[in-house]
């Protein structure tokens, strides 16, 4: 409805009808729990699924992400304990409130946050218009497929939400910033301490052990581990071999 549209030969009540469409346009958002559970088959964005609009959540990883896993043993994780979708919004307030909490308290340059799940599952919306005068412009159920609205990631139980490896002793600043950002999901989750490493699948004892026989291989923030398969001098070095 730009300036070029003329309204003479308009009745009131459509000219009434046309202005609440400008007013739906500038309604607020649905709220989550209309979109808590999964229903059907997922829905990624494709060839096929055009015109869904970018997740709010655009960064994964907060903090000192280059860290090598020695400076940062110690981890964190909020796991999911519930069947449901977690939309790219409450992702995204999550990762907010977790990161000004560790640099408020632990500090800019002691932790590296990792938002584990990514929004790939398109939610829908069936638009209709539920105000006075609109029976003229609703089409009802007919062709009641619906746009693109948002997206989310479908989690399961026992799914890591948000981890965060820091130092030992900023483990508990960690623990409560996880706290923190619970209250912007939906449902139940739970904060664990890791025994592990880091963000790598290695005990510390296992890693002290592998790192002291040089099976380990750094690799940015997490390391590479080095099987007893192989050649030879791949363990005990192409001079001794």
């Amino acid at each position: 409805f730009g300036s070029s549209v003329s309204w003479h030969g308009v009745s009131g009540v459509e000219h009434l009808a046309a202005s609440q469409v400008l007013e739906v346009c500038a309604m607020g958002r649905r709220p989550a729990r209309c979109y808590r559970y999964a229903h059907g088959k997922p829905y990624p964005k494709s060839r096929f699924c055009r015109g869904v609009p970018d997740p709010k959540i655009r960064i994964y990883d907060c903090g000192k992400k280059k860290i090598p896993c020695d400076d940062f043993p110690a981890a964190a994780h909020m796991v999911c304990d519930e069947n449901q979708q977690v939309t790219s919004e409450c992702l995204e307030a999550a990762r907010i409130a977790t990161n000004k909490y560790m640099i408020t308290n632990a500090g800019r340059d002691f932790f590296h946050i990792r938002i584990r799940p990514h929004p790939y599952h398109v939610l829908r919306i069936n638009k209709t218009l539920s105000c006075a005068g609109a029976d003229r412009l609703s089409t009802g159920m007919r062709g009641a497929f619906g746009k693109a609205y948002g997206t989310a990631a479908r989690v399961k139980i026992g799914q890591v939400l948000i981890s965060i490896r820091t130092k030992e002793e900023k483990i508990e600043i960690a623990a409560e910033a996880l706290r923190r950002a619970k209250f912007k999901f939906a449902g139940r989750q739970k904060v664990h301490v890791s025994s592990k490493m880091g963000f790598t699948p290695f005990s510390k004892e296992d890693y002290n052990k592998w790192k002291a026989c040089g099976r380990l291989i750094p690799n940015g923030m997490d390391v590479k581990w080095l099987s007893s398969r192989g050649p030879l001098h791949r363990l005990i070095g192409r001079d001794n071999a």
